[in-house]
């Protein structure tokens, strides 16, 4: 899943540096975690921590691109680049001025499930970072120039996309995998859909999305309970109670083996693979999520790494990943080559693929995975900007709040058998394959599944 997505530095290089020092352990973190409820009934994970004189909060309301109109993929993309775009009294000359002055960092960015935003300042800012948030959540302008602005990117961003063969690959993968299903739709649009995006789309999409009852909510730093509980207020407490959503139906991506090909006259060719993944509910999640590392998420030693880099010299990198959202789940990967050696580099894959899928991991690879794993916990909490972005995407998770405490073993607790029938039911059937470069190689062409073009 895609998880840090800032938009603007506007921290000095003084508070920069006291953001490197913010550190917090896990194991001290899980002793502080609090489940904050507001005089207004404002729900929140805190962790109060008066190390440096920071607070980072990290917030997300249920809805995300999945909410956007099946005809104009986008919408909400294109609000959480508008939000700070001027709201209240203030246009967005002075809006921005007011964050800059002050060295507070506000962004807005959607995924498929949810809305997301992020806020940092210094302690002693805090009283006006929450009153900017709480003016562009309840009052934005969406004034005509700043739409045609923000729009006018959005639109240039997709045209390079159309010759960028990364972004090629994920999205016909994604429409490979899920169809007409929300999930099938780009986050940010395409270029039929942007250009017919209104205002009344974007002022619907607020008004339906940004509600209480779907907000979730983690803050890290230094701020007391009380004085919290009245910024939230404060901030959130105007918005409706109930969101209005469009009902998302689950779906599992298309079953493997399936082959796709891409026309790009470029000098790489790309080569984007995956299929059904394991949902974050699942009670064998720990046991894919273990297993995929060791079959492609663990970098230099992962066997997808060994077979197609180190022994073959077939591409720079490889890398493979579990991505679980709410109604679905996948794993993707992804590799670049030159255009004669595709094929080979698609078959070292599928061999690879089909292997650990049959014989599963060695024990030596599953100790080595699980020690990995428990020890990188460290590193991926170690400011507060981290810590309240996982202890946000826990509550997404709709994990305890002592998952922290408990990770560890968890992990520990996977076993031998456990990752061999996850590697069979992740790899068992195979992979969705997508092709983006020159006219395609024989070798590149399925031999299980018939081939699909597209321009």
């Amino acid at each position: 899943m895609t998880y840090p997505f800032l938009r603007r530095a506007a921290f000095s290089l003084a508070t920069g540096a006291a953001l490197a020092l913010a550190a917090v352990s896990p194991s001290q973190a899980a002793a502080k975690i609090q489940h904050l409820i507001s005089p207004g009934g404002i729900e929140a994970w805190f962790v109060q921590d008066a190390t440096v004189p920071l607070i980072a909060m990290e917030y997300s309301f249920a809805g995300g691109s999945a909410q956007d109109p099946k005809d104009k993929p986008g919408v909400a993309n294109l609000v959480g680049d508008l939000l700070d775009e001027g709201s209240g009294d203030l246009d967005s000359k002075t809006f921005h001025e007011r964050l800059d002055r002050r060295a507070i960092e506000l962004s807005f960015s959607a995924t498929r499930d949810t809305f997301r935003g992020s806020l940092r300042m210094l302690r002693d800012n805090k009283d006006e970072a929450f009153d900017l948030l709480r003016s562009a959540l309840t009052s934005p302008h969406f004034d005509t120039a700043d739409v045609e602005r923000i729009r006018s990117q959005v639109v240039s961003g997709l045209r390079r996309e159309t010759t960028n063969p990364t972004s090629l690959a994920s999205r016909k993968f994604l429409e490979v995998a899920f169809g007409d299903h929300p999930y099938g739709r780009q986050t940010n649009g395409n270029l039929d859909s942007v250009p017919t995006i209104t205002v009344p789309d974007m002022k619907d999409y607020v008004g339906r999305v940004l509600a209480k009852d779907g907000l979730k909510i983690a803050v890290v730093g230094d701020v007391d309970p009380a004085t919290l509980g009245k910024l939230l207020d404060h901030t959130f407490g105007s918005l409706p109670a109930k969101a209005n959503l469009t009902p998302v139906p689950d779906v599992e991506a298309a079953k493997p083996p399936q082959r796709a090909f891409v026309t790009l006259d470029v000098p790489q060719t790309v080569i984007t693979f995956g299929g059904p993944g394991v949902k974050r509910s699942d009670p064998n999640f720990m046991a894919a999520y273990v297993v995929n590392h060791i079959l492609g998420g663990g970098g230099l030693s992962s066997r997808l790494y060994r077979e197609v880099r180190e022994k073959r010299g077939l591409a720079y990198s490889v890398f493979e990943s579990l991505l679980w959202m709410e109604h679905s789940a996948v794993f993707i990967g992804n590799t670049g080559t030159r255009a004669d050696r595709a094929g080979d580099t698609i078959d070292a894959i599928d061999k690879e693929v089909r292997r650990i899928a049959e014989e599963g991991p060695t024990q030596k690879e599953l100790d080595e995975a699980k020690s990995y794993l428990k020890g990188s916990q460290m590193l991926a909490l170690d400011t507060s900007s981290k810590l309240a972005q996982a202890l946000l995407q826990y509550q997404q998770d709709k994990l305890p709040i002592d998952y922290i405490e408990k990770r560890n073993a968890i992990v520990d607790a996977v076993t031998l058998d456990d990752a061999k029938a996850a590697a069979k039911r992740l790899w068992g059937q195979g992979l969705l394959t997508v092709v983006v470069g020159r006219a395609p190689q024989a070798a590149a062409q399925p031999s299980a599944a018939p081939a699909t073009k597209s321009n």
